[in-house]
């Protein structure tokens, strides 16, 4: 039997499945103590079931998600050393970032000593500003981390209590701006998902559940949940992944479809082709900003049944922001939820506290409940519609788009839109309306992102990067660095060499049997010229085991 559990900012959902169906499902109130969240569904779920029997359990959260995108976090100071190139003013991210000397070359080797001076100044001015957390990011530290080290060093002898991120540590792969926003984040949300982490493992282990437990990366895959705690960024889309998992498993085999999951605190968009998940070529963007996290081609809307609703003069406004429970519920402000409760488009909480809501929104602008719940809805309508136009332009350029638009053999959009959360069914036909697009709303819905848990398959991936003029290889994930004994050593090679390492450490984590098919995420091969004559080649390979589902919810038999 399999778990699949995502923890919402507004809702824990579970599902418990068993030869490929729902055997039971629960939604119950997350709280600010997860433990009894998870407890509360574990025990709803697990009724006469014995933990023995429970194979795997897979978590996805949106608590990262949701930190990032109502800003809740503590803020992070940045200490960069980008070295010559590109102009310091193009190093703009929205918080005090401080510039200092120093550089290594591509190879690693460095071309400019740190300034002792200049990083007490930087460390100085961070504390002026209050900053506890900061993130260090040399441009080329995966090749070098010397630098980022020293830095650090300095950070704990001045400041022991401070949470420090350095850039090699979280993100493998070069391209300075995307490694920088990447650190930023993993410095911000480390805290909040060690607790999450924490949390899920107490709560398993009083349950007595021992089987294996992953979580949900933000492109579909999974990792051990305990090998995770250092890169809580690698979750950032986890529950958006997870419920266009559970809506791939929900609808029919090969369809096409835009996913709207309509949660408490947020939005979360997606798209699947033909019945994959579309992936994004370029990395999880955070704000303006592009991550170095390989993704489904997925956004967070900070809009949902719980967002803030206020009048402002004579204005109507919903923030993105949730303060709690909508006011029908028991809490302190209206939300979109009121507003869909008075126009029956839901049966929670109370109608009368939510008809108040509306009272206290609209008397003073002369609007009956019903009216400024029409407008309300309308409100968080045209923003859905907004984002989702605006992803059709991105999902547009995705080369999978463009190559599933040649296989239609015409220029089209997808048709059918499905919602899932726990306010889809209040607004999933208007927004189909407005795309010109067919409602959808499957069953099991309103836990479709814990379905999408329980269904992932879990992967294993590998880094491996090979000079060939030094003549040693490193794999990123174990830590190793080896001698490459054979020459000349190919790209082809080097894809072997990444494989063998892949098949062990799939065996060490139980996981043998899912690497019959690979999938190379990532393939370059940089040539060294000297003095017009070829001294060596870099390779740097990531390879992983295949995304996906394990099946189809109803495709009895199809799996346990």
């Amino acid at each position: 039997m399999y778990i699949g559990i995502d923890v919402g900012g507004t809702s824990t959902n579970a599902v418990l499945l068993n030869e490929g169906l729902v055997r039971a499902s629960a939604t119950v109130p997350s709280s600010e103590d997860i433990i009894t969240s998870l407890l509360d569904a574990l025990d709803r779920i697990m009724k006469g079931v014995p933990a023995e029997l429970i194979e795997r359990v897979v978590f996805s959260t949106t608590l990262i998600t949701n930190l990032i995108a109502e800003k809740k976090y503590d803020p992070v100071g940045l200490i960069l050393i980008p070295g010559p190139g590109l102009s310091h003013v193009h190093y703009k991210y929205n918080t005090d970032t401080f510039i200092i000397s120093g550089a290594m070359d591509y190879r690693g080797r460095e071309i400019i000593p740190l300034n002792d001076n200049e990083i007490e100044k930087a460390i100085n001015n961070l504390n002026a500003r209050g900053y506890k957390k900061v993130a260090v990011v040399g441009k080329f530290s995966v090749r070098n981390n010397k630098h980022e080290k020293t830095v650090a060093s300095k950070l704990a002898s001045l400041h022991p209590d401070w949470h420090v991120e350095l850039g090699h540590q979280v993100a493998g792969q070069l391209n300075f701006p995307r490694r920088v926003v990447s650190t930023m984040l993993a410095c911000a949300t480390k805290d909040k998902y060690s607790f999450f982490v924490d949390s899920v493992q107490a709560a398993l282990s009083r349950r007595g559940i021992e089987g294996a437990v992953y979580i949900l990366k933000a492109d579909g895959g999974t990792m051990p949940l305990n090998k995770v705690s250092g890169v809580p960024i690698e979750t950032i889309f986890s529950g958006p992944a997870a419920s266009t998992l559970g809506v791939q498993a929900l609808i029919p085999p090969g369809e096409t479809a835009v996913v709207v999951d309509i949660g408490g605190t947020t939005t979360d968009l997606a798209l699947i082709l033909s019945g994959q998940p579309l992936l994004s070529a370029r990395g999880a963007p955070v704000y303006d900003n592009l991550t170095q996290v390989r993704a489904l081609a997925v956004k967070s809307v900070a809009v949902g049944g719980d967002s803030l609703v206020e009048r402002v003069g004579k204005e109507i406004l919903v923030y993105s922001e949730r303060l709690g429970p909508a006011f029908c519920l028991g809490g302190p402000m209206p939300t979109p939820t009121d507003a869909l409760r008075v126009l029956g488009l839901t049966r929670l909480g109370s109608p009368k506290k939510a008809t108040e809501a509306m009272e206290m929104l609209g008397q003073p602008l002369g609007m009956s409940p019903s009216e400024v719940a029409q407008k309300i809805i309308n409100m968080v309508i045209d923003v859905i519609v907004q984002e989702i136009e605006a992803m059709f332009i991105q999902w547009e350029q995705e080369p999978a788009y463009r190559v599933w638009e040649v296989l239609q053999k015409r220029k089209e959009r997808p048709d059918m839109v499905v919602g899932v959360g726990g306010g889809a069914a209040g607004f999933i036909t208007q927004i189909a309306a407005r795309i010109g697009a067919n409602p959808v709303i499957p069953p099991y819905s309103p836990v479709a992102n814990a379905i999408g848990a329980a269904v992932a398959i879990p992967t294993i991936q590998i880094n491996l990067r090979a000079d060939t003029e030094q003549g040693y290889y490193t794999i990123e994930q174990e830590g190793y660095q080896g001698k490459i004994e054979k020459d000349p050593f190919t790209e082809e090679d080097a894809l072997l060499l990444a494989d063998e390492w892949l098949k062990k450490r799939a065996e060490k984590y139980g996981l043998g049997n899912a690497v019959e098919k690979t999938e190379y995420t990532r393939r370059d091969v940089f040539t060294m010229v000297r003095n017009w004559i070829t001294t060596g080649r870099i390779y740097d390979i990531s390879v992983q085991t295949p995304r996906g589902i394990i099946g189809h919810i109803g495709a009895r038999g199809g799996f346990k």
